[in-house]
């Protein structure tokens, strides 16, 4: 038994995604933050802030480095963030020429920001891919039965007679303007987090803004100044997941009503009944209103979380921790879903 829906032993058959907990498992957290850990070392020894030497052996150690998870675990009881105890068991592994250079410069958030930047990056690049799936198929679609009638209906009631492409095309546009900007983040908006103790970068001096320059080449992520208490880019991937949502939401609640109606879809794949065998129920519809619903209550929590007080907050950015990944993984499994649905569908529109 979990705390989560999206990883329980059995609701993750419905609301789960393996692609996306992978990126938010231990491994991939680790992983990304010892790249940062490593090209930091890099981005420092290429301006001279610490010996090549070190910057070498950081870079070996990161690649080699198997953390004690059990002393991180109890560490970050303690500490609030992992970091701290991270950081202590690569130095160790770094040996002692190399240790006092690990982490040099920067702070807890920089690594754990970055590393949530890296892993967020990469799951934007996922739900870009599929949602040009559902749309390839829900343009298939099109071409199958796009000219056949159906009932248009305005609050519910009957209105006058559209086509399948009409309805179509309420589905398929918005999701062509999520993709679009999903595509975009990845020049505006997933960004290196590097400001060191308080933002400042006090400690690199005048080669600060060369070192994060870098650091964010080596990452492949853009070159922001410190955004420690700015969280708008947070806010702003967290709002488009909850308008992928609520599109795809929108899709699942009208192929529930068409397949109640009976006569505008034929879908295949319902699920089962235990009280009523006669029965196919549009599962995947019905769930992707609820993950739209479910995201939309999300956002006033995110907004919440925006408010970090004075250069750091520890309340606010574990608001965060709590909030971003159900958002990720509800968005993984409507899109998922999503697809499912559309593959199933077998006709559309009126005969």
């Amino acid at each position: 038994m979990t705390y989560s829906a999206f990883d329980h032993p059995y609701l993750s058959g419905l609301l789960g995604d393996e692609a996306v907990a992978a990126e938010f498992s231990v491994a991939a957290d680790i992983r990304t933050m010892l790249a940062f850990e490593a090209a930091l070392a890099r981005a420092e020894a290429r301006h001279g802030v610490i010996p090549d030497a070190a910057a070498d052996r950081i870079t070996a150690a990161c690649r080699a480095f198997s953390p004690d998870v059990a002393a991180l675990r109890r560490a970050t009881a303690a500490d609030g963030v992992v970091v701290p105890e991270l950081v202590r068991q690569l130095r160790a592994a770094a040996g002692e020429e190399a240790a006092e250079y690990v982490h040099f410069g920067a702070t807890s958030q920089d690594v754990v920001d970055t590393s949530l930047m890296l892993r967020l990056k990469a799951i934007a690049e996922l739900f870009s891919g599929r949602l040009g799936a559902l749309v390839a198929a829900l343009e298939d679609c099109d071409r199958q039965w796009g000219e056949r009638p159906l009932t248009g209906h305005t609050r519910m009631q009957a209105a006058i007679p559209i086509t399948v492409g009409d309805r179509l095309r309420s589905w398929i546009e918005p999701l062509l303007d999520h993709q679009d900007r999903l595509d975009a983040m990845d020049a505006d908006l997933f960004a290196v987090q590097f400001g060191g103790a308080a933002g400042t970068l006090d400690k690199l001096g005048d080669k600060a803004d060369a070192v994060r320059e870098t650091l964010a080449e080596e990452l492949a992520l853009i070159d922001w100044p410190q955004w420690h208490s700015q969280r708008s880019a947070i806010a702003d991937f967290a709002h488009l997941l909850s308008l992928i949502t609520g599109s795809l939401g929108k899709f699942g609640q009208d192929v529930a009503l068409m397949a109640q109606v009976g006569e505008e879809i034929v879908l295949a794949g319902g699920g089962s009944s235990s009280a009523m065998p006669h029965k196919q129920n549009p599962v995947a519809a019905e769930v992707l209103v609820t993950l739209a619903r479910f995201n939309a209550t999300q956002i006033s929590a995110i907004h919440q979380a925006l408010v970090h007080e004075q250069e750091r907050s520890g309340s606010a950015w574990t608001l965060e921790w709590l909030i971003l990944p159900q958002m990720v993984g509800a968005t993984a499994a409507a899109l998922r879903l999503a697809g499912e649905l559309a593959g199933n569908v077998r006709r559309l529109g009126l005969v």
